[in-house]
Formats: structure tokens, C-alpha cells, sequence
């Protein structure tokens, strides 16, 4: 199924990309699916913030600055709030995720076979070799997360989560920084009452010295967060009945 032009909102969140900001915004600008690129610049200490005016003239394009550094997931729910496309989609300030990707992840969403579509790095697609350690603690994350969320994921850390906004916008998110990833999983797993796919996208990893921000510690805050998420209350983390949101999926 073709993916129609203009039906995508992109939240990236920005700290300290002034290598590559100006190019990805560029790139995600050019796919004619992307109706408006929701950019949060996370009070980054470099030019970021300079080099996101260059599309300060673009109407498909809100710039946000937040007042001082609260992390990743903080950036990315001020982005969603501000969403106003049918589907939305995060998107790091880099190249590791390729924009040419959008219409594959899309089309289930478009398709109204899925409600939310996870972007997997890990199902056999090509690419550049990958560092070790950092694949395998993806893969154990995403092992550990399959096993409380009872969701069958091969990469549960991906960027690349696409969603019907509507769906995202029933998601009460509270995670500041890198545990986002597992939040939004565990609150997805919860809702019983989804149709989550995945689809292979490509994937360019870059290294520490290249910019990459990730660490081991945040690995270990992961962990946490998968019990934590998984285990809280399933009120807390909708802010209506799935009854009330997607009333097709309930008809007799």
C-alpha cells in the first residue's frame, strides 16, 4: 500500500548535534510523507540550537527549546504533545536511522493492520558490522522486557517506534531520560488491546567518539525501568479506556 504524502509528524530530540543536525533535518524534510518535524532542542552547549534556525522559515517545521538539560524521554514528551500529524514517529539527531525507512515503517499503520510499528535493527537486515557489546546489551534489554511486557520483540530499544497518534496520545509518560524506550514498551504491552508489528529498517551505528551518548549506565537504569514500568499500576498509564479511544476494535 502506498504511504500518502504529509501524514507524519517527526519528534527528534536534539542535544549537542551540531555535526549532523543540519543534515538530518534536511533528509527528514525531503521524504514526502514527513507533514511536520517536531525538533527539541534539549539545551544543548553546542551550535544545535544555532544551526535548527536555519528552518525557523519552514511551516512544517516547530522548533522547541527546552529551558535547561532534562534528558531524552523529557524532550520526546514535549514533542508528542505538540503532534498533530495521524502518525508519529521519534527520530535521533544523527545518522543512525536512514528517513528512507518512513514508508516501511508506515505502511502497517496506514495499512490499519497495526497501532503502533517498532523499527528492528536486529531482523536480518544489511549493514555496517555493529559493536558487540552494545548489540548484546540491546538484545538482553529487549530479552528482559519480552519476559515481564509478554510482547515477543527483537528490538525493544529501537528509535524508530511509530504510532497512531491517537494512541500515543492515551500513553501517560512520565521517564526523562534513555528509559523512555522501555516505558513506552511497557505501557504499549499493557494495553492488551493493540496491534503492535515490526519491520526490518537499516542501521549506521555510530561510535562514542563520533557523538553517540548512551552508556553502560543507562543499561543498568534500563533494567530498573522494565521492572518498574512493567509492574505499576495499569490505571496509571492511560489517560482514557482503550474503549474510548479505539472504539472499533471493541465492536460486537
Amino acid at each position: 500500500m502506498a504511504v500518502p504524502e504529509h501524514v507524519l509528524t517527526v519528534v527528534m530530540p536534539v542535544y549537542n548535534e551540531e555535526k549532523t543536525i543540519d543534515r538530518i533535518v534536511r533528509r527528514v524534510l525531503a521524504r514526502p510523507v514527513v507533514g511536520e518535524l517536531v525538533s527539541v532542542n534539549d539545551a544543548s552547549t553546542d551550535r544545535s540550537w544555532a544551526c535548527l534556525q536555519h528552518f525557523a522559515a519552514d511551516p512544517r517545521v516547530k522548533l522547541l527549546n527546552q529551558p535547561y538539560n532534562q534528558g531524552k524521554g523529557a524532550a520526546l514528551i514535549r514533542g508528542f504533545a505538540e503532534a498533530t500529524m495521524p502518525y508519529v514517529i521519534v527520530q535521533d539527531a544523527d545518522f543512525e536511522y536512514n528517513p528512507e525507512d518512513y514508508d516501511k515503517v508506515l505502511a502497517p499503520l496506514v495499512a490499519k493492520v497495526a497501532d503502533v510499528v517498532y523499527g528492528s535493527r536486529f531482523m536480518n537486515t544489511p549493514g555496517r558490522v555493529r559493536y558487540f557489546r552494545h548489540e548484546m546489551g540491546n538484545k538482553v534489554l529487549t530479552f528482559f522486557s519480552n519476559v515481564f511486557s509478554d510482547i515477543h520483540l527483537s528490538d525493544m530499544e529501537t528509535c524508530y517506534k511509530a504510532f497512531r497518534r491517537d494512541v500515543l496520545n492515551n500513553l501517560v509518560l512520565d521517564s526523562k531520560r534513555f528509559g523512555i524506550e522501555v516505558e513506552l514498551t511497557a505501557k504499549i504491552a499493557k494495553a492488551r488491546c493493540l496491534s503492535i508489528w515490526e519491520v526490518p529498517i537499516s542501521y549506521n551505528p555510530r561510535s562514542y567518539s563520533d557523538g553517540k551518548k548512551i552508556t553502560w549506565k543507562d543499561g543498568i537504569a534500563a533494567l530498573w525501568h522494565i521492572l518498574r514500568y512493567n509492574f505499576a499500576d495499569k490505571n496509571s498509564c492511560f489517560r482514557n479506556s482503550w474503549e474510548l479511544v479505539l472504539p472499533g476494535k471493541f465492536k460486537n
